[in-house]
C-alpha cells in the first residue's frame, strides 16, 4: 500500500543527501590549492603561524587552517615621491629615489612589520636627509653612486629583519631651487664660453707655430739647396781641373815616349805663348827660350817664300 508520506519523507532524505555531497565538494574544491612560481603562501593554523606553502598542490583544513599572506618572490620597484633635503651648506632641494627589493623570508615580511613599503619608504627619506645633510651641494650633484650605495647598505641592513633585501637604490631626479639653477646655467655657460676662448688661442697658437716652422723648413731647405749646388760645381770646376792635369800629363807622356826633338819643343812653346798673348793679360813676359824662335820662325819663311816665287806666271786668258 502507498503512502504519500513515506514518499516524500524519501524524496527529502535523498535531495538531503545531494546538498549535502555538493557542500563537502565545494568545501574541498575551495579548500584546495595550487601555488604558482615566484608565490609563497604564509599559512596560519588557529591564529598562529603554521607553515610557508610553497610551489605546487597544496590542501588546506576547513575551518582550521588560513592563508594569512600571498607574498610575492619577484624583485619588486618601488617609486617614491620626490622629497625635501637640506644639504651641509643649507640649500634645500627635491629628490626622488627609486628603490629595487625582493622578499626572501615570507613569514618575516607578514609578522616583521605592519606595512612593509610604508616602512621602508619612511626609511628612505630620513636615510636621505641623514646622508644629504653631511654633503655640501656640489658633493650631491656629483656623488650619486657613492648616496646610492650609502642608501643600499643602510636600507639592506635595516629592512634585514623585515624578510626584505634591497637590491638597489638609485637616485632619479635631483631637484635644486630655481635660483641654484639659473646661477647654474650661468655659470656652465661662462666655463663654455671661457672654454672657447681657449681652444681658439690654442688653435692660433698652433697655426703660427706651423706657419714659423714651415718657415723654418723651408729656409733650411733653401740653404740646403744652395750649399748643394755650391758642392756640385765646386766639384765639376774640381773634376773638370783634374781631367785637364790628365790630359796634360797623358799628352808629356806620349811627347816623353816619341822622344821629340828641340825643335818640336820650342813650336810647342811657341804656341802656348801664342794662347798666353790671345788672352787678356797686358803685360807678357817672354823667356829667353822663346826669344830665339824669332830666328826659327825667319828661316821657316825664308825656306817658303823662294818656291814661291819660283812659280812661273799664268798667261792671262784670251
Amino acid at each position: 500500500m502507498f503512502f504519500p508520506g513515506t514518499f516524500f519523507s524519501a524524496v527529502g532524505s535523498i535531495a538531503g543527501w545531494i546538498i549535502l555531497i555538493v557542500v563537502v565538494l565545494v568545501i574541498v574544491v575551495k579548500n584546495v590549492f595550487i601555488v604558482q612560481q615566484s608565490k609563497a603562501f604564509v599559512m596560519e593554523r588557529l591564529g598562529a603561524f603554521s607553515t610557508v606553502w610553497e610551489v605546487g598542490l597544496h590542501f588546506k583544513i576547513p575551518f582550521i587552517e588560513r592563508v594569512a599572506k600571498v607574498v610575492s618572490l619577484k624583485e619588486q620597484v618601488i617609486d617614491f615621491p620626490p622629497q625635501p633635503v637640506i644639504t651641509e651648506d643649507n640649500v634645500t632641494m627635491q629628490i626622488d629615489t627609486v628603490l629595487y627589493f625582493q622578499i626572501t623570508d615570507p613569514k618575516l615580511y607578514t609578522y616583521g612589520v605592519e606595512h612593509p613599503l610604508s616602512a621602508i619608504e619612511n626609511l628612505s627619506a630620513t636615510t636621505l636627509r641623514n646622508i644629504i645633510g653631511d654633503l655640501e651641494l656640489d658633493q650631491t650633484l656629483t656623488s650619486r653612486d657613492i648616496i646610492n650605495t650609502q642608501m643600499r647598505t643602510i636600507l639592506d641592513e635595516a629592512t634585514d629583519p623585515w624578510g626584505i633585501k634591497v637590491n638597489r637604490v638609485e637616485l632619479k631626479n635631483i631637484i635644486p631651487p630655481r635660483e641654484i639653477q639659473d646661477s647654474m646655467e650661468k655659470q656652465m655657460k661662462a666655463e663654455r664660453e671661457r672654454r672657447q676662448s681657449i681652444l681658439q688661442a690654442e688653435g692660433t697658437k698652433a697655426s703660427q707655430i706651423l706657419v714659423a716652422e714651415g718657415d723654418q723648413q723651408a729656409a733650411i731647405l733653401r740653404a740646403n739647396a744652395a750649399k748643394q749646388a755650391r758642392i756640385l760645381e765646386a766639384e765639376g770646376e774640381a773634376e773638370a781641373i783634374l781631367k785637364v792635369q790628365k790630359a796634360l800629363a797623358d799628352s808629356l807622356k806620349l811627347l816623353n815616349e816619341s822622344n821629340p826633338n828641340d825643335q818640336v819643343v820650342k813650336i810647342k812653346s811657341l804656341e802656348a805663348f801664342a794662347a798666353a798673348a790671345n788672352g787678356k793679360a797686358t803685360k807678357i813676359i817672354i823667356p829667353s827660350e822663346i826669344q830665339g824662335l824669332a830666328g826659327l820662325a825667319a828661316g821657316v819663311k825664308a825656306l817658303i817664300e823662294p818656291d814661291v816665287k819660283a812659280e812661273p806666271p799664268k798667261p792671262p786668258k784670251a
